[in-house]
């Protein structure tokens, strides 16, 4: 019975939580502590401190980046690149945003880029839903393949703290192809998805409309012949070497400084600290090189959003923690069977958790360190990364919602009964193959 209601606890605090947002949820998480200390006296558990200051230095790092207008940069790169190939923006536009997202954490680039891949698709005569949708699908998709986002990030301290020790680049090695894969996957089935703009009835009977067909074929603001200071170019060269030294360090660990643990035994540090380290280091280089305002990160919206995501993280994983810890020993005669032998229930948990929570750093949170405290196969729970993706179920997500805005001709929209929206058939698609592409990589690597 315990464990039943501590359930419907958690369910009611996540189901409050959403209807405030990222800080919302975070704080409502408390009322679900306070529940299960002095009512249930369940044993508090633990915030995730190293997964939590990892994201902190990620995101600020982000929002240097943003700052001294090293992203500006790589948007500029993108418009180009998707210029230059305008009969192909329905393969090249998603494939851009999912880069662009793999780069830099976040998925928050993708606003940027709704303008150009609409006014591309557009003078093309290409329905512009089929590129948009794609695109706000594959740049949340990248966010399970990027070595600086939150869910990445939470997945690296996650293993380290249930003692499997993967790195960075051994879990990439699985997400980076396999959410490619979907990413590619989606977009070729929406190749000649929907009508043709010629004989898409609502679309021509809009246009007919001068005023209208001025507003659907408008001049859209664009990066290209704006040139650009130096320092921005600095500010992406500097944030990229950082990655790439993550990356290094991540893939060689003889080259991390070696302590003596509680037994004597000499050990690397943490690829959690030296993330932390390095992201700070960054941040400092670009602080100095580029002559970027402190006081201004704070207000950029990279950094702001990658805060959202932390409090968020800490409040829903401190409590999911304090709730599974207790329930331990229930859940692994109950669950663990079903963990081993059915792992795609791991991935359908985790997929409707992400849409729960509208957030996938929350979803790993949440789901993963239970799934390995049930003794799941680590090499399962990687197979599954691309599945903590799952808020595009319902278009309510403001990626989604912005793709929709942008989209002047209409053509991305949400549907008479909700679910039959633009996004659903590519995220669908789009998640379902990167598992099962994640699933053949991961058994194949491990």
């Amino acid at each position: 019975m315990e464990l039943i209601l501590g359930f419907m606890v958690l369910l009611a605090c996540l189901f409050m939580g959403i209807k405030h947002g990222g800080i919302g949820l975070a704080v409502i998480s408390g009322i679900g502590l306070m529940v299960y200390t002095f009512i249930f006296h369940f044993k508090p558990g633990s915030p995730p401190i190293g997964v939590m200051l990892t994201i902190l230095a990620v995101v600020t790092c982000a929002g240097f980046l943003q700052t001294s207008g090293g992203l500006t940069v790589m948007l500029k790169a993108a418009e180009r690149f998707l210029r230059n190939n305008p009969k192909h923006i329905t393969i090249l536009a998603p494939v851009t945003t999912w880069f662009l997202t793999v780069l830099c954490g976040t998925g928050h680039v993708v606003y940027t880029m709704f303008p150009i891949i609409y006014d591309i698709s557009i003078k093309e005569n290409i329905r512009p839903e089929r590129p948009m949708a794609v695109s706000s699908i594959a740049s949340q998709m990248g966010i399970s393949a990027s070595p600086v986002s939150v869910a990445v990030v939470s997945i690296v301290g996650f293993m380290a703290a249930a003692g499997y020790q993967y790195s960075l680049l051994q879990i990439l090695a699985v997400s980076v192809p396999a959410t490619l894969i979907g990413v590619l996957c989606t977009a070729f089935i929406s190749y000649h998805r929907g009508k043709d703009l010629a004989d898409d009835e609502r679309f021509q009977e809009m246009i007919r409309d001068p005023e209208q067909r001025d507003y659907v074929y408008g001049e859209q603001e664009s990066l290209q012949g704006k040139k650009l200071p130096a320092s921005y170019y600095r500010a992406t060269i500097i944030f990229l070497l950082g990655i790439v030294c993550i990356a290094i360090l991540g893939n060689f660990p003889d080259l991390l400084p070696h302590f003596a643990d509680a037994k004597g035994k000499m050990k690397a540090i943490s690829m959690t600290t030296v993330i932390q380290m390095v992201m700070l280091f960054v941040s400092s280089i670009i602080l100095f090189a580029c002559h970027t305002k402190a006081k201004e990160v704070g207000n950029s919206q990279v950094f702001r959003a990658g805060i959202v995501a932390l409090v968020s993280v800490y409040g829903v994983a401190w409590m999911a923690d304090t709730y599974f810890a207790s329930q331990m020993g229930v859940l692994k005669g109950f669950l663990g069977s079903v963990v081993t032998n059915y792992p795609w229930a791991y991935a359908l948990v985790l997929f409707f958790t992400s849409k729960l929570v509208n957030s996938q750093g929350a979803a790993v949170a949440i789901v993963m360190p239970m799934a390995l405290k049930l003794g799941m196969d680590p090499v399962m729970v990687l197979s599954f990364i691309p599945a903590c993706y799952g808020y595009f179920f319902l278009p309510t997500y403001p990626s989604d919602l912005a793709c929709i805005g942008f989209d002047r001709s209409g053509t991305t929209r949400i549907g008479k009964f909700v679910l039959n929206h633009s996004f659903m058939l590519p995220g669908l698609t789009g998640v379902f193959t990167a598992c099962v592409a994640g699933f053949v990589i991961a058994h194949i690597l491990y």
